[in-house]
């Protein structure tokens, strides 16, 4: 009776396998080490930012860490954390928090492999520290926080394909630039909803407890943006205005490029 050869234990199939895993390994311990500052370094000159937006600072590594970043002037400090990527969707979830001083947005962040995904926040912003950007641009400035219920950007082929969102303010003093003035009022609870059609984007702003718009906003796929004032938003100032104007009556309108010669979509 004849004994049946022994196989070796590392056959090439065997080793080809091994060496696999290991390098396998190896790489994905790069990933979880590298500084996520020197991948920056390294990425840097391929992503375009906004001039309003720097980067002074990241500590941590790819799939955890933490950003200083200096957006229009205001130092922002960015928190992110990556889970594991969705193999039946081809998508990454990262865990995002901004914070200034006082005010703070958080959420969740889903991208695909072509770069197309959405972003769901929610967050409360202090007014008064955006007060001397406020007032450069000639707008208005209230009093207390701005709650964001819900937020939500998606995009698709790098073009913001919907927008949907709910903002409340709790009411108070508003002040605003009046000839060589300032005229201040005080404002009832409002609400802003933010929603999107065919033709762009569009931001409505009423009272919590009222019927109809005191102003609206639309920034079209064009580029182009449409403000409109109603008769409503003066009598909640308590300002003087002909007693012949319907409240749904629009008494200021301005429309401009809001970026010229560009467009959204």
């Amino acid at each position: 009776m004849t004994e049946s050869p022994k196989k070796a234990f590392l056959r090439p199939g065997k080793v080809f396998l091994l060496t696999l895993a290991g390098v396998l390994v190896y790489l994905g311990a790069l990933v979880f080490l590298v500084p996520a500052g020197w991948l920056w370094q390294q990425a840097q000159s391929q992503v375009p930012l906004p001039p309003e937006v720097q980067v002074q600072q990241i500590n941590g590594h790819l799939w955890e860490g933490v950003a200083g970043l200096v957006i229009a002037g205001f130092p922002v400090r960015c928190e992110w954390r990556l889970s594991a990527p969705s193999f039946s969707s081809l998508t990454l979830p990262i865990d995002f928090s901004l914070s200034t001083g006082a005010s703070t947005v958080s959420g969740d962040l889903r991208v695909d492999w072509q770069g197309n995904g959405q972003v769901n926040a929610q967050g409360r912003i202090a007014v008064s520290e955006f007060e001397s950007l406020i007032r450069r641009s000639g707008g208005a400035v209230i009093e207390g926080d701005v709650s964001i219920e819900r937020l939500t950007l998606a995009w698709a082929d790098q073009r913001l394909t919907r927008a949907d969102g709910l903002g409340r303010w709790a009411g108070g003093n508003v002040t605003w630039p009046m000839g060589n003035g300032q005229g201040q009022a005080e404002f009832p609870a409002m609400r802003a909803t933010l929603d999107s059609t065919s033709e762009g984007i569009n931001l409505l702003v009423s009272e919590e407890a009222g019927d109809g718009p005191a102003a609206t906003a639309t920034i079209r796929w064009t580029g182009m943006m449409d403000i409109r004032v109603y008769k409503r938003m003066v009598d909640l100032a308590q300002q003087p205005w002909p007693d012949s104007a319907k409240p749904d009556d629009v008494i200021f309108r301005v429309r401009q490029p809001l970026i010229p010669g560009g467009a959204l979509r």
